[in-house]
């Protein structure tokens, strides 16, 4: 998962320490760690041991940050198929587009300061002050009188989430608690007779409690050690490490070896001290490289459909679905199934690697959405072949969420640079928000225009991207972050990224996993 790496070190197979790795170590301590701790069996490494307890309890507040935008994901298209909340704030199909689309042109106002945010000042500070624009806007749309309060509580809650998304790692199983709380309450709130104002303005309220719990609880978590060495206090970040990572041991050798890595890599005076400065994602081949990949991810990832958590049930209504309470149950259905797929295919990013998966998913999109614009093309008087088409949206969401929902958290916090990370990812998000500024607010006019038609665009879109994938990305299962620096400065990136990791090669290159059970 995203910021995992960042965090905690990982334990499995896949990752490899050499003994340069270990020059921080006196002569005799590296000997040992590559003579007898290295060769045992790392069975005996406990994930719930006192010091990763203390660690699971850090991330969990900071992945409340994706819980955030889960809320937001799913909360708007719902209450769109509630006539009461349509017919209060005159939305219709010409300005449906443009009030979702607010929350979207927020995040893109926000890219602009967040990576600058959390690189002077800390995560912390990003997550904790972005939670608080957040609350504002919640309280705005919650307590909206006419829709121009509506909207402009959108865009300030859209600026906010993208300040807690910077600085706070994204997590997927915090995203679809989110989704899932606020679909299903949606849902629920349904069954009142009538459905008065409050069912609706309750969702709207709700948006503001993953930030809530975020501000209570962002300040008994500590800064993350990356940031204290870019700040030249290493110190501070040797204490992080011994708390979390050494079992509050200062003579550990996992925390050594994490610490030398991260030095090695992390410059206390790079471009991240310098919050206008965005030219070290462009200023070397490497860097353009990891920046046209983040790139993929962002437009790849977001014109593979209009996104269902706006518009689902405008989605189902074009297949011939007209009930209110029909429609917001497949919206609510939408967001478990994502979930299971999602959590699915976690496990398979490092069995199968990244390029395998995005590959096979992207080409099972184009075919997915192939299918559903056949039959929403043939669905009028054929009820039948209708739901056809909603089953394939779900069909497209398992294949998507499988490969993708993963990827999008995981990857580009893979292949940035530590030194350019927040500010690659605040590039990202801008990216990533251009691009739904355009599925956000196009579809609700092109689908009333165009129906069918319009998704053509989206087969040749997801079939591209499998193209692209195939002949560019780099494959990051089995290496560190200081490991996949390396793969950068190779001529050919994806080549080197393809050759085997060994589990011990001539030069005496040792599995960190082993290495971690010995610093236990």
């Amino acid at each position: 998962m995203t910021g995992s790496k960042d965090s905690i070190v990982r334990i499995d197979d896949a990752e490899y320490v050499t003994p340069a790795s270990l020059r921080g170590l006196s002569g005799d301590k590296a000997s040992d760690q590559a003579g007898g701790p290295l060769e045992r069996d790392s069975d005996d490494v406990h994930p719930l041991r006192r010091s990763f307890l203390r660690l699971y309890a850090c991330l969990f507040v900071a992945y409340l940050c994706s819980a955030t935008n889960g809320f937001d994901a799913n909360t708007f298209g719902g209450l769109s198929a509630i006539d009461t909340f349509v017919s209060y704030f005159g939305i219709t199909p010409s300005n449906q587009g443009l009030v979702a689309a607010l929350y979207v042109i927020g995040n893109v106002a926000g890219c602009l300061f967040a990576g600058p945010c959390a690189d002077r000042y800390g995560r912390r500070v990003g997550m904790a002050s972005g939670s608080v624009v957040c609350v504002v806007g919640a309280v705005l749309q919650a307590t909206a009188r006419d829709l121009r309060t509506l909207m402009g509580g959108r865009f300030v809650l859209g600026l906010g989430a993208v300040l807690v998304q910077t600085a706070g790692p994204a997590y997927v199983t915090c995203f679809f608690l989110g989704t899932i709380v606020s679909t299903w309450l949606e849902y629920g709130l349904n069954f009142v007779d009538g459905t008065p104002e409050w069912t609706w303005r309750l969702p709207l309220a709700v948006q503001a409690l993953p930030s809530i719990l975020v501000l209570m609880f962002v300040w008994f978590i500590p800064e993350t050690p990356r940031w204290y060495i870019g700040q030249g206090r290493i110190d501070k970040a040797r204490e992080i490490l011994t708390r979390y990572h050494g079992d509050g041991d200062p003579n550990c050798p996992i925390v050594a070896l994490e610490l030398e890595e991260m030095q090695e890599v992390i410059s206390a005076n790079g471009s991240d001290k310098r919050w206008w400065d965005f030219r070290a994602l462009f200023n070397s081949r490497s860097a353009r490289y990891r920046t046209f990949l983040i790139a993929c991810i962002a437009f790849f990832g977001t014109w593979d459909l209009p996104p269902t958590s706006y518009y689902f049930p405008l989605m189902a209504k074009t297949a011939g679905i007209t009930s209110e309470r029909t429609q917001l149950l497949l919206n609510a259905l939408q967001t478990p199934i994502m979930m299971a797929a999602a959590l699915s295919g976690l496990r398979w990013q490092d069995r199968l690697g990244r390029r395998k998966l995005l590959i096979a998913s992207s080409t099972g999109m184009s075919l997915s959405v192939a299918v559903i614009t056949a039959c929403t093309a043939q669905q009028a008087g054929r009820p039948v072949v209708g739901g056809v088409g909603i089953a394939f949206v779900y069909v497209f969401l398992v294949v998507f969420a499988f490969a993708w929902t993963p990827a999008q958290s995981l990857y580009p916090t893979e292949v940035l640079a530590y030194s350019t990370r927040a500010k690659g990812l605040a590039f990202m998000n801008l990216l990533v928000n251009v691009a739904s500024v355009f599925n956000t607010y196009v579809p609700p006019v092109a689908i009333a225009r165009a129906s069918w038609r319009f998704y053509i665009f989206y087969i040749l879109w997801d079939a591209l991207g499998a193209l692209v994938i195939y002949l560019t990305f780099v494959e990051t299962r089995g290496r560190n972050l200081e490991e996949i620096d390396h793969i950068f400065e190779a001529e050919n990136p994806k080549a080197a990224s393809l050759e085997p990791v060994p589990r011990k090669s001539r030069h005496g290159t040792y599995p960190r996993k082993a290495f971690a059970e010995g610093a236990a």
